[in-house]
Formats: structure tokens, C-alpha cells, sequence
């Protein structure tokens, strides 16, 4: 069914099983082949919408979504998990009753419209119906944790009443709950999924096609030539190179199963140990979700929950993302120098300038993303035009190949940039127009028939990499609309402001544990939505800036993936790791101390995150706190990753790993007195360092 290109490491059967039943290929069945086409379907039919060829009302646009996702997704599931017939034929019908409620809402439109607050008797039944197979789909591809939490809170909007205050409320109708769950934009049809049928899956579907075009062995090979050959090397590879998908995929644990299967046995091939270096990558991986420009699905949620441009969401991200990357290459190196694993030899790493010279095109449209989400477009708008621009890059790559001379081929090169240019006069439209010309020339010639068949592969797995993602956003929809109908968040918030009046680090520190408890099975976006509908609110009545308040929970949620017991990135790499999850999750956690240390810092001092605001900010001015705050984020970093490795030059008696903690641990507090404590131990420790270094040379 697919063509085939260079794509780098490609996951082994136990490791996909790990990240999910989705993850192998479509069977070669006549199934199979009919699921292929219905994916290719969903991807053509989702760039359309944001390519404005189709229009349609937000509600409609919503609900084909999810029905393609049940469509498509039951089926699949059914096949990944073998069921046999009886449940093959129920997860059919479960498929069918997905798109029978996206025909019903978009057949019945206007007259639900009209029928707002009185539905009638098919209405109910096709809402129950939807509420029903999101929550099974759900069940079947995530296990029970999300759909259990959900229907507590479903539970709680048909029961509620019967509790004792505070935790009542007045009581609701089943119809009415009904319908807030499964009409309108309030429940299964919210912010999450219209997020997930917009932004989200064109995202997704950009970076499948980089993928498809290479652009993972680019990483790799760029990442290997420019550190492969220095201290613990291997490493610091597996860093580099997870950073760098960061900023095409937004999936870290589908980053654990793709360039882990690279970084993680040429790691243990270099003398780490199995369980760190499977903590290395699922750090790396998980943090890719924090790197701008993508940033992950959550972003997207974000930047349209708090009302703001994806600009600001990337801004308040970078000097965390960096410090976050620089952490865990300190502790690899850490690790290194403690077991003498020196470099990989510099004649056996590619080349990182002749890796950039011949794949120097795959970043044109990744670089053209980042122009225009920061000159001010909209993502969606950003996501599209960085779509078409990579098709027309492998579209037109295989037409250049067959061309006759270099000159041709700079003449080819010159006008197809021309015709690109086209979009800022005539919009996407003049794209599309030319998209659809280089599909032709390519369909008329072998070379070109092949790499079409590259691009349609790309539409099918960018539309089953989406599934997980949208289900989850459908289904949590029902929480984030109950608590719109019954007002739930303000209990907990109110509990949240009520301890902060006596302690902010207190409230901070159980909206961290809250985040992470549900992260235990729960995906990154509906564990940021519940936490940031409940905590987000009360940490911002705490004089927590908004969007600080925000990426507080967003760091946390995605930390929930490192965290046992469940730690799904670090149980995706423990197949290709040979080693337990558990002990590659306390690696990890190890290694993402920076992603445990800058939120608490961020809150303290919001210039960490580029918001203005903070006391430190009033006093000195900004950018000297911007670099105040840097800096001391990078001393406590250090100083953590001595006292976890042990080593520092030389190996660290346990007093001396005390100090360097308790210095650490001030210099994040951002208490009156605790910065100047924390700089004092800090200079005792270096000062302990330097007696001793001296000792050993005389």
C-alpha cells in the first residue's frame, strides 16, 4: 500500500504495541485497503476545511470530525486489538453510529437551532448515542482512566443534587444534560475538538509529511555530526535530536517509539546504562512537547482557551523549553564524565554541514511556519500554508530529478518560488492551484507516480496518528461541560485559594500533584483541560499572571508521562531499552529536573516566561530580571544535576551533595533571603571544589 522513502528508525512490534493499537499499518485486506482510503478521505477532507474550500457551520464541522473519527477509529481498533467476529461486527456498528450522529447534526442543523432547550425524542437518542461511542472508543484506545473520570463527572451533573454542600448543586434534567453534552460547542463538540479538527490535525499531518520527506534523518544526521563525537555523545544525540522533532510532531511518546529506536541502543552501545538511557529519550521525547514552534496539541488549546495569539503561547514557552533541554544535556553529561564515556569517533559521525547542504530544503516550510505564527497569522492559516508548501517541496523534488540539466533544474527551482510567492497576493487558493499542477506532471512520470504514492501514505498516517488525539479532546468535552453547566470548578478553587492565602507554594505544589495523579493514564490535552478549568482559575485569584498559570499545568501534565506508576513515554521505551518502565521513569525523572524546578520559578518570577509582572520585574526592570532569573535557573539546575549524578569533575561525597541540593532548593524558593542563602552555598560548594581540586594537584 505505500511507497517507499528514507524515514530514519522505524518502531518494532512491541514498542508500537506500547504506544497504543494503532500504531501498525493498515492490513493489506480488503478492509484494510477501504480503511486506507476513508483516512486518505479524512485528511483531504480536513485540509479543506482549513484551506476554506469547504465551509461549514462550526457545530457541522465539529461533528463530521468527530464521525470521521469513530469511522475510521472503531474499525481500527478492532483489527489492532484481533477481536474476533462478534466484536469485529460490534465495533462496525459502533463506527456507524458515530457517523449516523454526524449526519444527524448536520442533516438537522437549523431545526436543532430552533429546538435549543426543548429537544425532542430523536434528539435524545442521537445525543445518547454520541455520548456513548466517544466514551467506548475512548475506553478501547486509552484504557479506563479518562472514561471513568469522565462519567464521574457525568455522574455528578445527573446525581449531583443528591451530595452534601458544598459539593450539591440544584439538579438537572436528563434531557438537559443531554443536550449540553451532545449539542452545542459546551460538551463533546467544545473548544478541545474544534481545536482537534483545526489545528491539531493539520499539524499532525505536517509533520507526517516532513517525516515522510526525510526530515528525521536530517535531525539525526545533524545531531550526530554536531555532538555524536563529543563527551557522552550518544546522549546528548538523543537530546538534540528529540528537541528537534519537537518542532514538527507534538507527540512525545510517538517521539519515543520513532527516534528512540535509534538513540536509545546506540546509547547503551556507548556504555549507558539500559534504564537511563531510556529515561534520556522519554525526557527528550516528552519535552519536544514544550518546544516551540509546534509545541504540541496543548498550545493549540491553550492559545484558544485564554483568548490569546499563538504567538504569545510560544513566547511564554521558549526560555523554559531551552532551559529544559539544557538540563537534560547537563545530566548526560553528568553521566558521562562520572563513567569516563567518552565521544563516538568524529570519522564515523555524518557530516552535520553536508546533512544540512542536501536536506537544507526540508526546513523552508518549518521555517515559513515560524514566520507567520510570529508575523501575526493564525495557526490555522500558518499550519496550512506550511502544509502545502512541504507537498510542493516533495512534489517538486521528484519533478526536478527528472530534469535534464543543473540549469533546468535552478530555472524549475526559481519559478516554482515564484509561483509559492503567489499566496501573499492571491492567498491559499494560488497554492492550491499549483499543488494540483504539480500532481499532474507527477502523475504522468514513474518517478513522480511513486512519490505521490509517498503523499498519500503521508494523508492516511497523518489521519491515524490524529485519532488518539481527537477522541480524547471529544470526550473530555463532557467534563469541561459539566462543569460549565453546574459551576463544579469553583469548589475546588476555591479550596485551592483558601490554602494559597497562607501559602502560595502549597497551592502550587497540589495543583502539581493533582496534575500528575491524573496523568496516570490520562493523555497530556484532557489532563490540561481538567486542571487548567479547575486550578487555572484559582491560581490566577492568587495574582499568578494567566498564561503562567496555564503553562504551569501544561508543564505538569506533560511531567505526568515521566511519573510512576504509569509513565507511558517511559513504558514506550522500555521494549526497545530491554528494561523494567518503573526504573527508567526514576531515571527520567532525574534527568527533567528542569521541568519540575522552572514552573514553581515562572510563578515567583513571571520574566522567566517573558510576562511582565513580578516583584523582581518592578525592581530592577525587565530584562535585567529576564536575566537574573536565567541565570539563576541555571546555577539551581547545575547544582541539582551534581547532586543526582554525583559527580562533578570528580566524584561528590554525600555532604557535598547536600549542599549543592540545599543550594538548589533556595534559589528556588524565591523566598525573602533565600536567593542571597542560596548563592552563599553555592559559592561554599564551589569553594569546596576548588580547595579540594587544588589538594589533589599539589
Amino acid at each position: 500500500m505505500s511507497g517507499q522513502v528514507d524515514t530514519g528508525p522505524v518502531p518494532d512490534e512491541d514498542a508500537a504495541a506500547q504506544h497504543g493499537p494503532l500504531t501498525s499499518g493498515f492490513p493489506p485486506s480488503l478492509t484494510g485497503r477501504f480503511l486506507f482510503w476513508l483516512a486518505v478521505v479524512f485528511s483531504l477532507y480536513q485540509i479543506a476545511i482549513a484551506a476554506h474550500v469547504i465551509d461549514l457551520p462550526s457545530q457541522v464541522m465539529r461533528a463530521v470530525h468527530v464521525g470521521f473519527l469513530l469511522a475510521l477509529g472503531f474499525p481500527l481498533l478492532a483489527i489492532g486489538r484481533r477481536f474476533g467476529t462478534a466484536m469485529r461486527a460490534l465495533c462496525w456498528l459502533f463506527a456507524a453510529g458515530g457517523v449516523a450522529v454526524a449526519a444527524y447534526q448536520w442533516i438537522e442543523y437549523t431545526p436543532l437551532l430552533f429546538r435549543a432547550g426543548d429537544p425532542n425524542l430523536p434528539d435524545l437518542i442521537f445525543g445518547c448515542i454520541a455520548v456513548a461511542t466517544v466514551f467506548i472508543a475512548a475506553w478501547m484506545l486509552m484504557g479506563p482512566a479518562l472514561p471513568i473520570i469522565c462519567a464521574v463527572f457525568l455522574s455528578y451533573a445527573l446525581f449531583g443534587q443528591y451530595l452534601p454542600a458544598p459539593l450539591d448543586h440544584r439538579g438537572y434534567a436528563f434531557e438537559q444534560v443531554v443536550e449540553q453534552i451532545a449539542y452545542g460547542t459546551e460538551g463533546i463538540y467544545g473548544i478541545p475538538t474544534y481545536v482537534s479538527a483545526t489545528y491539531i490535525f493539520l499539524f499532525i499531518l505536517f509533520g507526517s509529511f516532513l517525516e515522510k520527506a526525510g526530515m528525521i534523518k536530517l535531525f539525526t544526521d545533524v545531531s550526530l555530526g554536531l555532538v555524536g563525537h563529543k563527551m557522552g555523545g550518544a546522549a546528548k544525540v538523543s537530546v538534540l535530536s528529540s528537541g528537534l522533532m519537537g518542532t514538527i510532531s507534538g507527540s512525545g511518546v510517538a517521539n519515543v517509539v520513532t527516534t528512540g529506536q535509534f538513540t536509545i541502543p546506540l546509547m547503551k552501545r556507548f556504555g549507558y546504562r539500559s534504564a537511563f538511557a531510556g529515561g534520556v529519550e522519554a525526557t527528550s521525547s516528552m519535552g519536544g512537547q514544550i518546544m516551540p514552534p509546534v509545541m504540541g496539541a496543548v498550545a493549540f488549546i491553550m492559545a484558544e482557551t485564554l483568548g490569546v495569539a499563538y504567538v504569545e503561547v510560544v513566547k511564554a514557552a521558549l526560555v523554559p523549553a531551552i532551559l529544559y533541554f539544557a538540563g537534560a544535556f547537563w545530566m548526560v553529561h553528568l553521566e558521562a564524565g562520572k563513567r569516563d564515556l567518552r565521544g563516538l569517533a568524529a570519522d564515523e559521525m555524518p557530516s552535520a554541514r553536508r546533512a544540512l547542504k542536501e536536506g537544507w530544503y526540508l526546513i523552508l516550510p518549518l521555517a515559513v511556519l515560524v514566520w507567520l505564527l510570529f508575523s501575526g497569522y493564525t495557526p490555522l492559516f500558518a499550519g496550512t500554508i506550511g502544509l502545502v508548501l512541504t507537498g510542493m517541496l516533495i512534489l517538486g523534488t521528484a519533478i526536478a530529478m527528472g530534469l535534464s540539466s543543473t540549469a533546468v533544474r535552478v530555472i524549475f527551482w526559481v519559478v516554482l518560488g515564484l509561483c509559492a510567492s503567489a499566496f501573499f497576493k492571491f492567498g491559499i487558493t494560488a497554492l492550491l492551484l499549483v499543488l494540483a499542477v504539480l500532481v499532474i506532471a507527477c502523475a504522468a512520470c514513474r518517478g513522480g507516480r511513486q512519490t505521490l504514492a509517498i503523499c498519500r501514505d503521508s494523508l492516511a498516517d497523518g489521519a491515524k496518528t490524529a485519532l488518539p488525539v481527537g477522541i480524547a479532546c471529544a470526550l473530555v468535552g463532557v467534563i469541561i461541560g459539566v462543569m460549565t453547566l453546574t459551576g463544579a470548578a469553583n469548589t475546588f478553587g476555591q479550596f485551592i485559594v483558601s490554602v494559597g492565602q497562607n501559602s502560595l507554594f502549597l497551592s502550587l505544589v497540589l495543583t502539581m500533584v493533582t496534575c500528575i495523579i491524573l496523568g496516570m493514564g490520562i493523555p497530556t490535552i484532557p489532563n490540561y483541560i481538567i486542571t487548567s478549568s479547575i486550578a487555572g482559575p484559582a491560581l490566577l485569584d492568587l495574582g499568578v499572571p494567566l498564561i503562567v498559570s496555564h503553562m504551569f499545568v501544561f508543564y505538569f501534565g506533560i511531567l505526568a508521562d515521566l511519573t510512576p506508576p504509569v509513565a507511558l513515554a517511559c513504558f514506550a521505551a522500555a521494549p526497545i531499552a530491554k528494561e523494567s518502565g518503573l526504573k527508567i521513569s526514576f531515571e527520567a525523572i532525574k534527568v527533567a529536573a528542569a521541568g519540575f524546578v522552572v514552573p514553581f520559578m515562572a510563578v515567583y518570577t513571571p520574566a522567566l516566561m517573558l510576562q511582565d509582572g513580578g516583584a523582581l520585574a518592578g525592581a530592577i526592570g525587565y530584562w535585567p530580571a529576564v536575566a537574573y532569573i536565567v541565570l539563576k535557573a541555571l546555577i539551581a539546575l547545575a547544582l541539582w544535576g551534581a547532586c543526582v549524578i554525583g559527580w562533578l569533575g570528580r566524584p561528590l561525597a554525600i555532604w557535598e551533595r547536600a549542599i549543592a541540593v540545599a543550594a538548589a532548593f533556595t534559589l528556588v524558593a524565591a523566598l525573602p533571603i533565600t536567593d542571597e542563602i542560596g548563592f552563599g552555598r553555592a559559592a561554599v560548594f564551589g569553594l569546596l571544589l576548588w580547595r579540594r581540586k587544588v589538594a589533589v594537584s599539589a
